[in-house]
């Protein structure tokens, strides 16, 4: 079940299509959620949570980084700042067979800047190069770069500028750019993701600027055909809470980018292509709910999707639950009304 084909051609991998991802998100973006999202979407490239270098070189690196087959493209997002422990995490991360490795320069929490890595390294871009450059020499996949605008009391003209700059000359393929800044003295990592306000136009200034690089964006996306409007002015967009509280949205994502089909059109035929994943995991010990915790909000604003919420709640928590929790959830569900959602 875990991809372990090692890449031999960097080229090829960079011609990863970029026009589309779904964010990694701390304690959200786990292997089941990620297989779950690409029930929906084929084409969407998917991202691990943030892993530290640390984790990685000395803990269970099966359990960290081990995956589902299907869930390609997938990239593996790093959290550190030694670049010999960078390398050597990317270089496990290639081993495993992860189509990207992504240096997290964004997250505003107070663990990130306390172990030096995250948001408060957009105050040292000489720093994240030289992590970046370590990187791209220990591995032959696509190395990129997830970062915000700027920091605190930074000016974002120059501290987005600087950084891009700097990683793209130490061998960076792609900068994805969430759009606000992160204040790391004064609001909490909750608040740094709404409180900021978001700046589309100065990732769309960055683009002009560097017109030969690939620029994705990031921040407060609310939907694919906010995607699409994005798309006249950078190269790809990466949907966060949205693709996750309300996963429905990625229905519609590869007929709506790529002009393809989904792989499933309605998400009760999502959940019966999930089926056979949840049973194999279930043998393997994983409890049902650390699976369906990423299914809240599969039917938001559909009749009956309190009701399939209530259900999982109260009884997938509950030990030797099964599938058969799953499936009498999605019976209070009403098949006409999430069939017109996906439409």
């Amino acid at each position: 079940m875990v991809g372990q084909t090692k890449t031999t051609k960097k080229n090829e991998n960079k011609m990863l299509d970029r026009r589309f991802a779904v964010a990694p998100m701390m304690d959200w973006t786990d292997r089941h959620c990620r297989v779950f999202h690409r029930m929906m979407t084929r084409r969407a490239k998917l991202y691990t949570e943030m892993l530290t270098t640390g984790a990685i070189l000395h803990g269970d690196r099966q359990r960290l980084l081990g995956y589902d087959a299907s869930e390609h493209p997938v990239a593996l997002q790093l959290g550190g700042s030694v670049p010999r422990d960078l390398a050597g995490a990317a270089k496990i991360g290639e081993d495993f067979g992860y189509d990207e490795i992504n240096l997290n320069v964004g997250c505003p929490s107070d663990r990130v800047k306390d172990g030096r890595f995250g948001a408060c390294l957009m105050a040292e871009p000489e720093l994240v190069a030289e992590g970046v450059h370590a990187m791209t020499r220990a591995v032959r996949i696509p190395v990129t770069v997830k970062c915000r605008i700027g920091i605190d009391d930074q000016d974002p003209e120059i501290a987005l500028d600087t950084l891009a700059r700097r990683v793209i000359a130490a061998g960076s393929d792609a900068l994805i750019v969430h759009a606000r800044k992160a204040w790391l003295n004064g609001l909490s990592p909750r608040e740094n993701r709404d409180i900021p306000p978001l700046d589309y136009d100065r990732v769309y200034r960055l683009k002009a600027a560097l017109p030969d690089v690939p620029i994705i964006i990031n921040g407060g996306i609310a939907g694919i055909a906010e995607a699409k409007r994005h798309l006249q002015h950078v190269d790809g967009v990466m949907l966060g809470r949205a693709a996750y509280q309300e996963p429905w949205r990625l229905l519609s994502a590869d007929f709506e980018l790529f002009a393809e089909t989904a792989p499933h059109a309605t998400m009760k035929d999502v959940f019966e292509a999930m089926m056979p994943y949840i049973e194999d995991q279930l043998v393997r010990g994983v409890r049902l709910h650390a699976m369906t915790r990423h299914f809240v909000g599969a039917f938001h604003g559909v009749p009956g999707a309190r009701a399939f919420r209530r259900h999982l709640a109260e009884n997938a928590v509950k030990p030797g639950a099964g599938v058969n929790v799953l499936r009498a959830a999605l019976a209070l569900v009403d098949d006409r009304a999430q069939a017109s959602m996906a439409a």
